[in-house]
């Protein structure tokens, strides 16, 4: 792809518009609320259902619009501005749908994908554990092999949307011995005898969306349940899904900026200090033309990453670019939110008002979906392989050439 010019479709606008209206009607209003209940904002979810919001990542054969992973950035953006935590109550049924989007079978697809589009069905992504989070390959749930069935046993950490889901896209080790087939993904339904959502923890922020423990006491899912059809294939359904995913964390963060920086921008010019309003300070005006300029640049870099992904799907570059936008985005949002609590001063500090909740909201999207460290290691390692498709540069840099040494001590021809 041309990593350079990005086209809206009419149906992505359409959904951003329909985004932008449920945003200020059903969630901005109800934000701080739900936040200090921690309780899930099932009447935005619902207006997000009726409007067909869900559709929008599920393809066009299975009920959904299949507007791409472009139009699920523009929407996730439009409720984070609003609302950081209900973005992201949104976007991960994004991310739990996406292992049966990318590798279910037609079966899997034709019974999930239409109940999930039509808002029916919430989904959750059960791959971290206690002592699995960045590194993935080191699972320790288990599922076994019993006749027509499979036996899963073990916890999960840190399922966002659990207890408010329907349906889990749950990550267990079918072959230990196996290097590259080691994992299998599963089909898990609430209510499911041993499967039982424990924990719930108590969050610095995205309140509004639940965090949990999962747990699974000899959980017996039928192989038809297994996706993709085939056992092993789980870690390949897992990177796959976090390179979709990412563009729409990073169109959070995207959102979570805007959102915190027009704040800001208000505040700043009502109120006054010196006989001006702040924004007539220099310093003042410095802080908000960077919050700007960052947040605009995390916003081209995520569309032009969702694009790629909707032009070509998986690919070692749309990996890269999908890295490089959450990245990137999140340790923007992150700023912008500090940044935000200083213009605001005193006021800013003081959970009266949103922008502390945007702050508390924004340290959470550097962290999962991949730390950001991580995505630093995943775009180096990209760049390193990139080094070999440069080799008309090596004329232009140093070459450092093995000198050959006698092996007569220095200075001994004098003697």
């Amino acid at each position: 792809m041309d990593h350079t010019n990005v086209v809206f479709s009419d149906k992505a606008k359409e959904l951003q518009a329909i985004a932008r209206k449920i945003a200020d009607e059903h969630v901005r209003p109800l934000a701080a609320k739900y936040d200090k209940a921690q309780e899930y904002n099932y009447e935005a979810a619902r207006a997000v259902a009726e409007a067909g919001l869900f559709k929008t990542f599920i393809p066009e054969e299975y009920g959904g619009h299949g507007a791409g992973v472009l139009a699920l950035a523009l929407v996730a953006e439009e409720l984070a501005k609003a609302d950081s935590g209900f973005g992201v109550a949104f976007a991960v049924n994004a991310l739990g749908s996406f292992p049966i989007i990318l590798g279910g079978t037609e079966e899997q697809k034709k019974h999930w994908l239409p109940q999930i589009a039509a808002g029916d069905k919430f989904v959750a992504f059960c791959l971290s554990e206690k002592f699995a989070g960045s590194d993935a390959q080191g699972l320790s749930v288990r599922a076994f092999e019993d006749g027509d069935d499979y036996i899963i046993c073990g916890e999960k950490k840190w399922t966002t949307n659990g207890g408010v889901a329907d349906v889990y896209s749950v990550f267990a080790v079918t072959d230990p011995e196996s290097k590259s087939r080691r994992i299998s993904a599963f089909i898990v339904e609430k209510g499911t005898p041993g499967f039982e959502v424990k924990k719930v923890e108590d969050k610095m922020g995205i309140r509004c969306v639940p965090v949990v423990e999962t747990h699974f006491d000899h959980v017996r899912v039928p192989k038809a349940n297994l996706i993709g059809g085939r056992a092993g294939l789980g870690f390949r359904h897992a990177m796959s899904t976090l390179d979709y995913a990412r563009p729409g964390v990073a169109a959070q963060a995207v959102g979570a900026s805007q959102g915190a920086l027009d704040l800001a921008n208000v505040y700043a010019n009502r109120r006054k200090q010196f006989g001006i309003p702040i924004s007539g300070h220099q310093m003042v005006q410095q802080m908000m033309a960077d919050m700007a300029m960052k947040t605009e640049a995390a916003r081209r870099l995520v569309y032009t990453a969702a694009a790629g992904i909707d032009e070509s799907g998986p690919s070692a570059l749309n990996s890269k670019m999908a890295a490089m936008a959450k990245c990137f985005a999140t340790d923007v949002a992150m700023e912008v939110a500090t940044d935000a609590v200083q213009v605001f001063g005193g006021y800013g500090f003081m959970e009266d008002y949103p922008i502390a909740k945007f702050f508390r909201d924004a340290k959470i999207l550097q962290i999962y979906e991949g730390t950001n460290q991580v995505q630093r290691l995943v775009i180096a390692r990209h760049l390193i392989r990139e080094a070999g498709e440069l080799e008309h540069l090596q004329e232009f840099i140093p070459h450092e050439e093995q000198q050959s040494y006698s092996e007569e001590p220095v200075g001994s021809r004098n003697l």
